[in-house]
């Protein structure tokens, strides 16, 4: 799959193509349905299918300081999307400048003289222009000039998650923030994951028997509230069963906020310095304070025991 940055990124003579547009943060079951169809008519066509996306969040551009949290890093959507079957992923830098685009301006600018798009599928909610004032009827309209033509995919993919709210990102960063990572595993078809370093901490895990990997997440990573999880650790292509401590550690009166992975019956584990993900499976319990060390140590013991069985059942 070819990934470009900006407009200047695409190829010289890139022919007709079938786009869609969008942040898609997550890239979760209700993307997976536009994005598929997307595909599907790229295919039928015979030409590519291209995933426009933006960074920053336009949100962050606009309202600074309103960036949402974020699902899934750049790199990661695009292995998603390509894993859909997604030919081309066009990042397009937002700025400032970008963001005063009248509609016309980046269809134009975007779709015709760059991407010469045949077909665009999006979502009915799409918003796109300055001030988000295009609409999926000026997509069309502006299609009859341009000669492409508009798809239309209904997202109203639910489940039981969010009480049957229909999918979004909104709801999956909801339903993290709470800790409800099983929630969001119906939502995105996949267990929620952050990426980052694995940095040296206090290194009080190791002398307890529990040595963990503490990942420094990406900035604007989605973090599940604190608490205990079952989760895998993704190292170098290995996914290892890992318990998960999320939060403070108020056993030691932290103040920082940290994910840590135990890998389960691995030994000898040197990680540091590596980029590694942690997927999130289950909750297990909230984050406490404990009377002494040895009822922390007994605890984290039925933790780890909690997290195998979890684990064994997810799989």
């Amino acid at each position: 799959m070819q990934r470009w940055r900006g407009l200047e990124d695409i190829p010289e003579g890139w022919g007709r193509s079938v786009v869609t547009i969008g942040s898609y943060d997550g890239v979760h079951r209700g993307h997976q349905l536009i994005i598929g169809k997307a595909v599907a008519r790229a295919r039928e066509l015979g030409i590519p299918a291209v995933v426009v996306t933006f960074d920053p969040h336009p949100s962050e551009v606009v309202r600074p300081g309103t960036h949402p949290p974020l699902l899934a890093p750049h790199h990661r959507r695009a292995e998603l999307m390509a894993e859909l079957g997604v030919d081309a992923v066009l990042i397009l830098p937002f700025t400032k400048e970008f963001s005063k685009l009248s509609p016309a301006d980046f269809v134009v600018k975007a779709l015709v003289d760059k991407l010469h798009a045949q077909v665009v599928v999006e979502g009915p909610n799409f918003r796109f222009g300055h001030k988000a004032q295009g609409t999926v009827d000026t997509l069309a309209e502006l299609g009859r000039t341009y000669d492409y033509a508009v798809e239309v995919i209904d997202l109203f993919e639910r489940g039981t998650a969010g009480g049957g709210e229909p999918f979004s990102s909104t709801l999956v960063r909801r339903l993290v923030a709470a800790g409800d990572v099983a929630g969001a595993r119906e939502v995105l078809g996949r267990p929620h994951r952050v990426e980052g370093v694995v940095v040296r901490g206090a290194q009080r895990g190791r002398d307890m028997g529990f040595p963990t990997a503490n990942v420094e997440t990406l900035p604007h990573t989605a973090i599940p509230a604190d608490g205990v999880y079952a989760g895998l650790l993704h190292v170098e292509g290995e996914a290892m069963p890992a318990a998960v401590s999320v939060g403070t550690n108020p056993q030691f009166d932290g103040k920082v906020r940290t994910v840590e992975a135990y890998a389960i019956d691995r030994v000898g584990l040197d990680l540091y310095g590596l980029h590694v993900a942690v997927e999130f499976l289950a909750y297990i319990r909230g984050q406490e304070k404990f009377a002494t060390l040895d009822a922390l140590l007994e605890r984290m013991a039925i933790d780890v025991k909690q997290a195998r069985g979890l684990i064994a059942d997810a799989g």
